[in-house]
């Protein structure tokens, strides 16, 4: 990973972004990990779907079903892989600018995840794109599997972590990456959108499969204006710094 076409300022706000990102995802691990146990799983069971399985809408979907009873394994395997689906669609972007190869393409597919993808691409630079999902994916996997065997220790000793906030910390990660991305028409077009699918399928679907259908949101604006960009709401300053 090359990042000498880098300054020291665009660097440390690469680096803020990412970590930020993967602490505050990485926190929610100890709610697998109380969920894990509490649907009759041992700790290195749950240990090994963090480290294995590295992406959260499938481990809290299969633990989910998991927890049901006898003869659900079918049932949370197929819904997992499912759920995974959006990180092979997330790779073919990632694989524009990591260009990697042999082990470290294995290891960039175990970390393409929602949150190294986001931090990608949104930056401007290509060598602050590898910077960002490397960092990111490394971060959420150290600190999300760090929680995940905390929450397996305690249990439901810790009760339900919405309480603390945490499940609420990852999506606001998420929006501080978001909002500098919204400067055109067509971009806040895709956002409804898609907000308005996944509030609508939410009741009625598996975690997780929201996510899938909003991104039919950017086909339909894509479609709608048949490739066409639109100009940004706002211009941009010579020399600003679009990431916030």
């Amino acid at each position: 990973m090359t990042t000498a076409g880098l300054d020291a300022g665009r660097r440390r706000a690469v680096l803020r972004q990412a970590w930020s990102v993967g602490i505050a995802t990485g926190a929610y691990g100890i709610s697998f990990g109380a969920l894990g146990v509490a649907a009759g799983l041992n700790l290195w069971l749950v240990q090994a779907l963090s480290a294995l399985m590295f992406t959260g809408g499938s481990q809290f979907a299969f633990v989910g079903i998991i927890a049901t009873g006898v003869g659900a394994a079918p049932s949370a395997i197929a819904t997992a892989a499912l759920l995974g689906i959006r990180n092979g669609l997330y790779g073919i972007q990632t694989s524009q600018f990591l260009g990697v190869r042999g082990a470290r393409r294995v290891a960039a597919a175990h970390l393409t995840i929602d949150e190294s993808t986001a931090v990608g691409i949104a930056q401007p630079e290509d060598e602050a794109q590898r910077l960002g999902f490397w960092r990111t994916g490394i971060a959420v996997f150290v600190f999300w599997n760090a929680m995940t065997f905390v929450g397996a220790l305690l249990g439901n000793t810790v009760g339900d972590p919405k309480r603390y906030g945490l499940d609420a910390a990852a999506a606001a990660a998420f929006c501080a990456l978001l909002w500098p991305r919204l400067r055109s028409l067509d971009a806040l077009a895709t956002s409804a959108l898609a907000i308005c699918l996944a509030l609508a399928f939410a009741p009625f679907v598996p975690a997780g499969i929201p996510v899938l259908v909003a991104a039919l949101a950017a086909v339909v604006v894509a479609l709608r204006h048949g490739g066409r960009h639109e100009a940004p709401l706002r211009a941009e300053a010579p020399g600003s710094d679009p990431t916030p």
